[in-house]
Parts: structure tokens; sequence; C-alpha cells
């Protein structure tokens, strides 16, 4: 292999460097090798450097053609719509941010090139070779490293389904079935003015709805209202008076109750920011708050103590846990000598493992919701849920970063950022809100009391299906199509039950012989659903975006002007419901 012109990485780790063949690929490996190959295209790559000083990084580099390629998948928010140079900067993932995997895709999308790695702690290269049209990858990390290289071809997503099943690796990670249940946020209906009755109010008409949980975010430790983490640190209710009577009555109703931290905050306003200026890990004037060091574990047990106080204490059912990625720094100070971790990433790890600790001790159930990007496999272990990062109002962003987290969120559940609108938004487009969320658990976030009967009726008929199709919707296998075009169709496979949302115009495929049922939710503009490649006839219900009955009839699934195909008109935000004929 050529060398390549990279500004921002060395081109290969120092050491020792050798070339071999595995799984038709020729690869330029940096330590000692060991190798498997599967028949299924699957071949793991294992690098271990040997020097005595027991230093330096483990690499291993090959290439492949790229051709037919349409997108480069990551589980970056920044879109698939490019491939990029081979000289591009590398991707540094650590436990608080980003995870190790990457997909070529290809028309089809499939699978050119699936890879991933059992290292949170990786640097990560890929891109186009301007000199002979192929895609380079490599990945190094310090030490040891095992590569996992898909190249069988199947669709992307399956693929990434294995990559995340190999993480996984046999442990059982637990997440409590609330986890998975529609949720209200009070961030974007509230943001600080966070009181008792507000969020009661807010509970009581989620809870008729059928939102499970509430997540009261920022304010509630402040009587601030002017934003920034000044407050941050004491972690004291000063919003929420009663505290433990305030969480009672919520929970009485049926309601969850989760409460938000920005974990690495101190701020100036608080009665520890003298103690904890020589834990500084990092400033944030702008802020008006430093990032504490958690390699300390005086730290650690500060934060482990507040946090936890809020299920010990006040009952709470779990945690928003907030900004975990800021504990990524460039150049963190050296540990001082009370420091008893070497690398922030084990002080992060202990520290959410402290909390884990504490809260399930207290509470088996109790549920910690992280965020993009701090969504890696390291942290399985000690989260519940995962939401997409802020993205209010843009739809189809929420879409793509939903879609992206569910296909390597393993046992996790996804949730979305939190659906807000304007006042005046018809509900046909809140329907298309939260169908571009369908396979993710949605959070609401405006005022329930202020919405017309016809946004109502829009919310309580998508969130019942949401609820009615929790297993397919969230646990079935999820086929995306075409990452490079935002994800325009979307399937989930459940067996005897499949959903397949539809945000353009495009002709949906019924030709399974598996579906008894067949769900269509309709978020383009265009009503004409066209189904191809069918036969047979099936019961079909179609309901607009507000659950109102528009159609019921039975239909020939091969009838239409193109042979085998058949056209049912679908209202924008509405939902079609086949049901396949006995016999």
């Amino acid at each position: 292999m050529d060398e390549i012109w990279e500004p921002h990485a060395p081109a290969t780790a120092p050491g020792r460097t050798a070339r071999l063949s595995a799984g038709g690929l020729e690869l330029l490996v940096t330590g000692e090798v060991t190798r498997s190959e599967w028949a299924d295209g699957v071949i793991e790559i294992s690098a271990a450097r040997q020097e005595p000083s027991g230093q330096g990084d483990a690499r291993v580099e090959w290439r492949v053609p790229c051709v037919d390629a349409t997108a480069f998948w990551t589980p970056d928010t920044r879109g698939h719509a490019w491939l990029p140079t081979a000289w591009s900067p590398p991707r540094q993932v650590s436990l608080a941010r980003g995870a190790p995997v990457a997909a070529l895709v290809g028309t089809g999308d499939v699978g050119l090139c699936v890879f991933a790695t059992d290292r949170t702690d990786v640097l990560v290269g890929a891109g186009v070779v301007e000199e002979s049209g192929e895609f380079r990858c490599w990945a190094q990390a310090p030490g040891e490293l095992t590569v996992r290289i898909d190249l069988s071809h199947r669709h992307f997503a399956r693929c990434l389904a294995d990559v995340a099943d190999w993480w996984l690796g046999g442990r059982t990670v637990t997440v409590p079935p609330a986890a998975r249940r529609p949720a209200y946020s009070t961030w974007y209906a509230l943001h600080q003015d966070v009181s008792p009755e507000a969020v009661e109010t807010q509970a009581a008409l989620g809870k008729e709805l059928g939102l499970g949980t509430i997540i009261v975010d920022d304010g509630w430790m402040t009587a601030d209202r002017a934003r920034g983490y000044g407050h941050c640190g004491d972690w004291e209710p000063v919003s929420l008076p009663g505290t433990a009577d305030h969480v009672r009555r919520v929970n009485e109703l049926g309601v969850a109750y989760l409460l938000w931290y920005a974990l690495p905050f101190v701020g100036r306003e608080s009665t520890v920011w003298e103690k904890f200026q020589e834990y500084a890990l990092a400033r944030v004037d702008h802020l008006h708050a430093i990032v504490v060091d958690p390699r300390y574990p005086v730290v650690r047990e500060h934060l482990a103590d507040r946090l936890a106080r809020a299920v010990e204490e006040w009952g709470t059912d779990g945690l928003k846990i907030d900004f975990v990625d800021w504990f990524v720094v460039p150049d963190p100070p050296a540990p001082g000598p009370e420091a008893d971790c070497a690398t922030v990433a084990e002080g992060v790890e202990r520290l959410l493992g402290r909390i884990h600790e504490r809260i399930t001790a207290a509470d088996p159930e109790a549920m910690v919701e992280h965020r993009q990007p701090y969504t890696g496999p390291g942290l399985w272990p000690y989260v519940s849920m995962v939401r997409a990062t802020d993205c209010p109002l843009s739809t189809v962003e929420n879409r793509q970063r939903t879609v992206d987290l569910r296909l390597v969120a393993g046992p996790v559940a996804v949730h979305s950022d939190m659906l807000m609108w304007h006042p005046a938004e018809p509900p046909e487009r809140i329907a298309c809100q939260l169908i571009d969320v369908l396979f993710s658990v949605p959070q609401i976030s405006v005022d329930l009391a202020a919405q017309t009967p016809e946004q109502h009726e829009a919310l309580a008929f998508w969130l019942g299906v949401f609820r009615d199709r929790a297993d397919v919707l969230q646990l079935g296998a999820l086929l995306p199509a075409r990452p490079d075009l935002g994800y325009p169709m979307i399937t989930a496979d459940g067996g005897e039950t499949v959903v397949v949302a539809r945000y353009a115009p495009l002709p949906v495929a019924v030709d399974g012989t598996a579906w008894r049922e067949l769900l269509v939710a309709n978020a383009d503009a265009d009503p004409e659903v066209r189904l191809v490649g069918g036969e047979g006839t099936a019961e079909a219900t179609v309901r607009d975006a507000r659950g109102r009955l528009v159609h019921r009839g039975r239909i020939d699934l091969g009838a239409g002007d193109v042979p085998g195909g058949a056209t049912v008109s679908v209202p924008r935000g509405g939902l079609l419901t086949l049901v396949a004929a006995a016999g």
C-alpha cells in the first residue's frame, strides 16, 4: 500500500508492520497479529504491541475498492451524505464520546465494509484514496486492539446489529420497562421555570395521553432563570420545595420521575466552588463553571452523593445525566497525588459505576438517561436510555439521529430529542414529527394544557401507536433505507407485524410472505401510497393524522396500473393498516 498524505494524524504507528491477507483483504498490522475468518464474510484481526516498555500503538489498516458506494455511515451527528477523503481528520473515540464503528454503504443499502473495534479509546480513520479510487480504513489504539471487518454485503443495518451483539458479548444489560414508555420533558416547554405545580400539571395531563415518565430538566436547583451553569454543584432543590412529597404525588399518578443533572459542572455560585478549584479538569468561564476531574475520589464521591440523593431520599425513579462528553478535554492536566486513576476515561467509568451502584441499591429499576454523543458500548452497564442530541423542530435531524442510535444501541432504549411546536402547528405536522421518531421512544415537550383539540387528538392517536406497537417499533429488526438521503423510508420487521414509515413519495414493498399485519405511516405530502410486489388480498384501514377513520375495505395487493401494485390514499400524517386475508 502506498503512503497517504495525512496532515491530521501520523500515517502509521511506529513499530514493526506486517502485511497479511485475510478475507480477501490485504492488511497492514502493527504489532503481533492473530486473525479469525468467518464463512459469512466477517473477519477479526487482533494486534498487540510487545515492546519491553509495554507502550506503543497497535494499528490495523486496509483498503477496499470504492465501487458503487453511496454513503459513509458513522454514529456521529453530521450526516452521511458524503465520502470523506483519506486525509480527513480521524475520529477520536473515547468512553464518553462516540462509538468505535463505521460503515461504507453501497447501492441497495448494502454494507460494502462495516468495521468496529473492541476498544472505546481508539483513533479511527477512513476515506477515499484520490490516487486509486479505493476506500482506506484504519484503527489505532495503545497496547492492543481487535478490529471486526464485515464484508458480507448484507443490509448495512444487519451488519451493524451484529456489531452491537459482538460488543454485548453475552453480557446481560437490564433496561427497565419504563425506559421504553413515551415520556414528557420539561425542557422546551418550561425551560428553567419549573415548580411543583407546573410539573404536576404536565404529569397529570401527560398521563391522560399515555406518557409514562416525566423528566424534570434544568432549573430545579436554582431560582435564577438566566441559563448558564453557575448554580450547579450543590444540587439543592431550590425550585422544588417539599421534593419527596412532590415526587410521591407524581408517582401516585402512575408517572415515573427523572431529575436532570449536569454531571461535570461545579458552578461559581455553588457553596463548593472554592473546594473544587484544585480539582478542575477544565475551565468553562462562559458557562460560569468548571469541569471537575473524575480521577479524584473526592470528586467522584461528591458527585455520586449528590446524584444518588434524588433516588435515595426523594424517591425519584432515576436520573437524566447530562454533559458526560464534557469530561473529554484535549491535553488534560497531569493527575495530582490524590488521583487514583491514570486516565480521565477510567475516572468517568468509576464515577458512573458508583452512581449506578448507589441508585440501583435504592431502586433496582432506577433509570439513567444519557445523550448523544456519549453512546458507546462501554457505557451500557450504566444507562437505561440514550437520547438524540438537541435538534428542536429539526424533524429530519431527529429522524436520522434516532435511527443512527438504534442501529448500534444494543440493549439500550433510544429516545428522541424532545418534540415541540409552535401553537399554530397543524395536527398533520405534529403527526409527522411523531412519525419521524417512530422507531424510538418519543419525548414530548409542549404545554399540554395549551393544545387545541385537534393537536390533542393527533398527539393522543400517535402516542397510542407508540405504546401499542412498542415491541416491533423498538425491538424489531430495523432496516432504514438510503442513509445518504436521511432515511426517506424505514422498516421495522417484527415477524408477523411489520411497520413502514414513508417520508418521501416512494413505493412500499409488500412482497414479504411472513407478515400478517403491515402498518404504513405516511409523513409525506403525497397521499398516494403505492404498494408493490404483493399478491392476494388484505383488509385495509386508513386513519388520518388525528386517528379518524378515513377508509376501510378489502384491497387486491396485486392490482393497479403497474403490474403487481396497488395504490391506497393515506392522508399526510395518517396510518394505513393492512391485515392479510386468511388462506
